[in-house]
């Protein structure tokens, strides 16, 4: 063995060292880090800073408050449903997007991103508007006993309207790059159209399909310009949790606002938490790559 083949030999006992890709890796890391703490971070501490200015017991006794517990109830669950909702039908409105060709496309693709541009206080009296007990689908839904506005009912469907970009948007790519080679091998294998959809597409869509729940769930535990005008505001019955926030610090009880905040952000977080956990392990049964 001569001295070049040497020096090509790896050293034992030594692992090797794998070398970034791009240069400046520590720069834009210690970029990102200061960016995510001035930004996102240093007010979330704050909250949780001020908080801390409560005692266990004052703490416990704000958030346990039944206004408290039922506009976070209201909060929750409402975004659950209107996330759902969109899960589902943001992915069957991006398979059409996707999948088929028709007059009008790209008008309606365009539509898809509005509830982004549209102001949530003009979205929140537009459809008060139409679902009133006067309004354009109002007067028929009254008369059959459905009252839209003023209830969780239309707090549910003005969640869905600006939730609704979300789940389209993640899915959507995932489904333009899914091989259409791969139904037809599942054709030619004797599948049918229900077994393809269910074994070959269906787990493929199923991570972005999550990535977009979150998404929607998170963007409607926190809105308020399109929920505050339908809802009514009424305590206990249609209150949400940010519309109590304002209030209390309107009264400039900055302590339960806070303490109210970060039973919000808590359960956020969690759910969030969870959610991409699902998310994780789907993508791994389905041997997409996760980082």
């Amino acid at each position: 063995m001569n001295a070049t083949t040497a020096e090509l030999q790896p050293i034992p006992g030594r692992a090797r060292r794998r070398l970034p890709s791009l240069p400046g890796r520590g720069l834009t890391l210690g970029y990102t880090l200061l960016y995510l703490s001035l930004i996102v971070l240093i007010p979330l501490s704050a909250a949780v800073l001020k908080t801390a200015e409560l005692g266990i017991v004052e703490f416990w006794e704000i958030i346990t408050r039944p206004r408290t517990l039922a506009a976070l109830q209201l909060s929750f669950i409402t975004a659950a449903i209107a996330a759902m909702v969109n899960a589902v039908f943001g992915t069957l409105v991006a398979w059409t997007l996707a999948r088929y060709e028709f007059p009008g496309k790209k008008l309606v693709d365009a539509m898809i991103d509005l509830p982004f541009a549209l102001p949530t206080a003009v979205a929140g009296i537009a459809l008060t508007a139409i679902y009133a007990p006067n309004g354009f689908f109002g007067q028929w839904l009254e008369p059959l006993g459905i009252k839209v506005a003023f209830s969780p009912i239309g707090i549910t469907i003005a969640l869905i309207f600006i939730g609704i970009p979300f789940a389209v948007r993640t899915v959507q790519p995932v489904l333009e790059n899914v091989e259409t080679e791969l139904e037809e091998a599942a054709a030619m294998l004797g599948a049918t159209r229900l077994q393809t959809i269910g074994r070959v597409i269906l787990p493929t869509l199923l991570p972005a399909a999550l990535t977009g729940f979150a998404l929607s769930f998170a963007r409607g535990i926190g809105e308020y310009g399109s929920v505050v005008f339908i809802s009514g505001n009424m305590p206990m019955r249609t209150e949400i949790a940010p519309l109590l926030i304002v209030t209390q610090l309107e009264q400039y009880d900055y302590a339960a606002a806070t303490a109210i905040a970060v039973t919000m952000l808590a359960i956020s977080f969690l759910s969030l938490f969870l959610i991409n956990l699902l998310q994780r392990w789907s993508s791994v049964r389905t041997g997409q790559s996760v980082r």
